[in-house]
């Protein structure tokens, strides 16, 4: 095994709070038919935002990346439970999640940006990498639900993409 970089990022998966505000999300959606926000989907848009950085040849650190993919969609509880979007909602717990971790004032600003712009097409930098991972970690070319899909069909992923 290797040494993690992810040091920040561990901090706030391992802490009580997060681990139940997934399990919580995971319980109202365990009927869902479309797409989840599950861990799986966080890491797979932490791996695709980095592998789009490398591409581009935007400099992002990794524990960065994974923080802002683990953190993006934490609002979907209170989408759930009291219909706020959960792009607003996400940024105000992110906020809390941050104040456990070591990251500077600067990582912490670029994470809520990049939250709070994971649903904006016509985002720039990180914050449109990050959107596009976010779109890509969809796989619609192997959802039963696909035809059921409220998503425009330009925006579906039906071909393998990263």
């Amino acid at each position: 095994m290797f040494d993690s970089p992810l040091t920040e990022t561990n901090k706030i998966f391992a802490s009580t709070r997060y681990k139940s505000t997934i399990s919580r999300i995971e319980n109202h959606e365990e009927t869902r038919i479309f797409c989840r926000h599950n861990m799986a989907h966080f890491l797979d848009v932490a791996r695709i935002a980095t592998i789009l950085c490398q591409l581009e040849n935007v400099e992002m650190p990794i524990d960065v990346i994974y923080t802002t993919a683990l953190l993006h969609d934490i609002g979907r509880l209170e989408e759930i439970e009291k219909g706020t979007p959960h792009e607003i909602a996400s940024v105000a717990l992110a906020k809390d999640f941050l104040a456990i971790t070591d990251f500077s004032e600067e990582e912490k600003a670029s994470i809520l940006d990049a939250i709070a712009n994971h649903r904006n097409k016509n985002t720039t930098g990180f914050n449109r990498l990050f959107y596009m991972a976010d779109k890509a970690s969809r796989p619609c070319y192997a959802c039963p639900a696909e035809s059921q899909c409220h998503w425009d069909q330009h925006k579906k992923n039906l071909t393998i993409l990263l």
